[in-house]
């Protein structure tokens, strides 16, 4: 520590930012190690694995020894946690590029960092989104490769920021900011009053549901090793498969049926599985977000089936097949069911009607405070209730017209926070699309990565559909483009602005004086 004494920040360095850096890097490289131990079993990239451990580890250890919290602002909140999730799927493509993961068919060594960084940040992100495909199959990888995959997913799920709030007490009451922070929408409720044990309750919960559905998956038919895998994709609604026909790779009814359960959970508000835990008694249907979020999946559910029926496919198989890809693009799930390319799960080969139906799920996603992504069934609630408000003024302009949901009434500055951030996200829908398609792509394929990357769902429309991969629908640039915004989409727009305001402050902070100096040197 002697080192750190002479320097201007004393014993520590007074960074919450770099604080909560290294913790989260310690917990990442736990995951890496847990995939090394799974490789040893058949010895493939055992040593890339364990390398990517140690030096993400010491980089982590080196930050969380070094390191204190200070500035408990909401800028340095959104600070600490956005760079957390960019530090962390930067070294997380580690493993990928020391095992030449992505090392194939001679391509040069610029696409295959590329391709490393993005199924990093697609993982991380709980995108679900993948490079792998026809040139590089998912199935020709090692186990611990893989299970590492589903482990960033898992990870990245509840938020390895969560897990820094449960063992850093020194965050205090920053702390539910930080999960406010990972887990955004219209709030986190405090379950307990240590901000630590709500923490703990949250990942409790995550770690039973995990472990409940891959006991699912295992009686529903998957090896051991694929159940364990795919449970830990399904709780963080991630939808990484260790197979590259996904769930369409055992086309079976009896596990899509858990799935399909598992990923209606997954997209619900962990408040509500808390609460219901600690009362012992289901109070789910009494929430308003939830009941519009099943009522919004039941209807999909039923149009596109209606739809696919009158397209000519039969009714058990439009059923099966719309009821999967509702639910899972409404949960931003992402798994497949197609068997193949033009099978009937394949949504890319449908009509333009029940594809039309799906975008508008491509966009929402699940609950607020879940493991989702999308815009949320909250903020659409909220938005179609301030139109509706909006049209009832003109007739009474007069009159106080509050916007509510259920028995509750939104406030005013949360209501015009909704709906700035429709605004914004419709801008970076259609500039996304713009950049995306003068990469060189399609406008539908371009306008579907793009709405699939902000809404971290994974598979899109177009060439990038559930049988396809991202290498073959997507130039290198453009890739790059959809992964900032795979990034943006999990933490948000405002927070991802907000972060950057945390730095700005300290630049100027640290120049201040010296440009104070410099305008007393020049009236001298």
């Amino acid at each position: 520590m002697s080192s750190f004494r002479r320097l201007p920040f004393g014993d520590h360095w007074a960074s919450t930012t770099a604080s909560v850096v290294g913790m989260a890097l310690l917990f990442v490289a736990v995951g890496m190690a847990m995939a090394t131990l799974v490789a040893a079993v058949d010895g493939r990239d055992v040593i890339a694995l364990a390398t990517a451990t140690a030096v993400t580890g010491l980089i982590g250890l080196v930050l969380f020894h070094v390191a204190k919290p200070d500035s408990q602002d909401q800028a340095a909140v959104f600070s600490a946690v956005g760079t957390t999730w960019l530090v962390a799927s930067l070294l997380g493509a580690l493993p990928y590029l020391l095992a030449g993961t992505f090392a194939v068919a001679g391509r040069p060594w610029a696409i295959v960092l590329a391709d490393s960084l993005f199924e990093s940040i697609s993982g991380f992100s709980c995108t679900g989104s993948t490079v792998f495909g026809g040139h590089n199959p998912i199935e020709s990888q090692g186990p611990g490769i893989l299970m590492y995959r589903q482990l960033t997913q898992w990870a990245g799920g509840m938020g390895i920021v969560v897990l820094v709030v449960m063992v850093l007490p020194s965050l205090r009451s920053s702390g539910l900011g930080l999960i406010d922070a990972e887990a955004p929408g219209m709030g986190v409720d405090r379950l307990a009053p240590r901000i630590s044990t709500t923490a703990i309750w949250f990942w409790g919960i995550y770690a039973g549901f995990t472990v409940l559905v891959a006991v699912g998956l295992f009686g529903a038919g998957m090896g051991p090793f694929d159940a364990v895998a795919h449970a830990l994709s399904t709780a963080s609604t991630g939808g990484f498969s260790t197979k590259d026909a996904s769930i369409g790779h055992w086309d079976s009814l009896s596990i899509e049926a858990v799935l399909i359960v598992a990923m209606l959970l997954g997209g619900a508000n962990f408040t509500l599985h808390s609460r219901m835990l600690r009362r012992r008694r289901i109070g789910h249907h009494h929430d308003p977000e939830f009941r519009g979020y099943l009522a919004m999946i039941a209807m999909g559910t039923l149009l596109v089936t209606l739809l696919l029926v009158d397209d000519g496919m039969g009714l058990g198989r439009s059923l099966r097949s719309a009821i999967f890809n509702v639910v899972t693009l409404g949960t931003s799930s992402g798994f497949g069911n197609a068997t193949g390319e033009g099978s009937a799960g394949d949504f890319t080969s449908w009509s333009s009607g029940p594809q039309m139906v799906l975008l508008l799920f491509l966009v929402f996603g699940g609950c607020t405070g879940s493991t989702a992504g999308g815009v949320k069934v909250m903020r659409l609630r909220v938005g179609l209730s301030h139109a509706y408000r909006t049209l009832r003024s003109f007739r009474r302009p007069r009159a106080i017209l509050l916007v509510r949901q259920g028995r509750n009434t939104v406030p005013e500055h949360l209501v015009e926070r909704i709906a700035g951030f429709m605004v914004v996200y419709g801008l970076l829908v259609v500039g996304g699309t713009m950049v995306v398609a003068a990469l060189g792509t399609d406008l539908i394929t371009a306008a579907g990565g793009v709405i699939g990357s902000l809404g971290n769902m994974g598979p899109a429309l177009g060439d990038a559909g559930p049988t396809a991969s991202f290498a073959d629908a997507y130039s290198t640039p453009a890739r790059m483009a959809l992964a900032v915004l795979m990034l943006i989409g999990r933490l948000e727009i405002f927070p991802m602005l907000l972060m950057l305001v945390a730095p700005y402050r300290a630049v100027d902070g640290a120049t201040r004086g010296m440009r104070i100096r410099l305008r007393r040197g020049r009236h001298r």
